[in-house]
């Protein structure tokens, strides 16, 4: 039992025909409907790995996920920090237990306490940038461009 009324709901008037829109119409069904512009195709559906924009704090390395929360980086024993986010080669986010026993190119950053945080599995563009630092002592004598994610000499 309802003890209040429904609240009135606006009349809506019938829609007229207008030049306009019987313009939008001829010309949606001359493209084939509207499934067919807002269907894209295969070329536009597949994920271009690009060139993505990483920290300056950011450092190179290979690792190798084991049992979570422990990793190999560099070849050294390594952790994953409580919250790291892991991305792979097309920007997505990853588990480690997607990982578990590759080997992966990577960047990435550590908290104050050494942990892991921030890591980014490379695709073969970001491959190609040989020169990113994988020590903070390398990265203090060289000079990063932000906006071309390059690292070069003083």
């Amino acid at each position: 039992m309802y003890r209040c009324a429904s609240p009135a709901l606006p009349r809506r008037r019938p829609m007229m025909a207008t030049a306009a829109s019987t313009a939008l119409l001829s010309l949606v069904a001359a493209f084939g409907g509207i499934a067919a512009i807002a269907t894209p195709t295969p070329a536009q559906a597949q994920i271009a790995p690009g060139h993505r924009y990483f920290p300056q704090r950011a450092l190179r390395g290979e690792l190798i996920v084991g049992v979570t929360p422990d990793v190999k980086l560099n070849g050294k024993a390594a952790r994953l920090a409580p919250g790291a986010r892991i991305r792979n080669a097309v920007d997505q986010v990853a588990t480690p237990g997607s990982l578990y026993g590759q080997k992966v190119v990577v960047l990435y950053t550590t908290d104050i306490s050494g942990l892991l945080m921030d890591i980014w599995v490379l695709n073969e563009v970001e491959l190609a940038n040989k020169t990113w630092p994988t020590t903070p002592e390398q990265a203090s004598k060289l000079v990063f461009d932000q906006a071309s994610q390059v690292w070069r000499k003083p």
